[in-house]
C-alpha cells in the first residue's frame, strides 16, 4: 500500500511539473533577477549600508535613475536577516 501511494505522489508531481513549466520558470528568472538588481545596488550604493568601496564616487551619476529602487533597497536591506534566512532555506544541501 505504501508503495502504491508514493507510485502516485510520484505520478502527480510529474503532472504537476510538466504542466506548471512555464510558471515555475517565470518565478526562477523573477527571482534571479531580483538578485542581480540587489548585487548591483549594493556595489554602487554599499556605502548607505556602511561599507566603502572606492566606486562608490563613480557611481552616484547613477542616483536619478536609480532613485525608486534604491529606497525600496534600503528597506529590504534594513531587515538583513530576514535576506539570508531565505537564502539559507534555498540553498540545496
Amino acid at each position: 500500500m505504501d508503495k502504491f501511494l508514493k507510485c502516485i505522489d510520484n505520478i502527480k508531481l510529474f503532472f504537476q511539473g510538466t504542466f506548471n513549466h512555464k510558471t515555475m520558470s517565470t518565478v526562477k528568472i523573477e527571482e534571479s533577477l531580483v538578485d542581480e538588481v540587489d548585487e548591483f545596488l549594493f556595489m554602487c550604493f554599499s556605502e548607505n549600508l556602511g561599507i566603502e568601496l572606492p566606486t562608490s564616487y563613480y557611481t552616484l551619476g547613477l542616483l536619478p535613475y536609480l532613485g525608486e529602487d534604491l529606497t525600496h533597497w534600503e528597506e529590504k536591506m534594513i531587515d538583513r536577516k530576514k535576506i539570508w534566512e531565505t537564502k539559507v532555506t534555498e540553498c540545496p544541501l
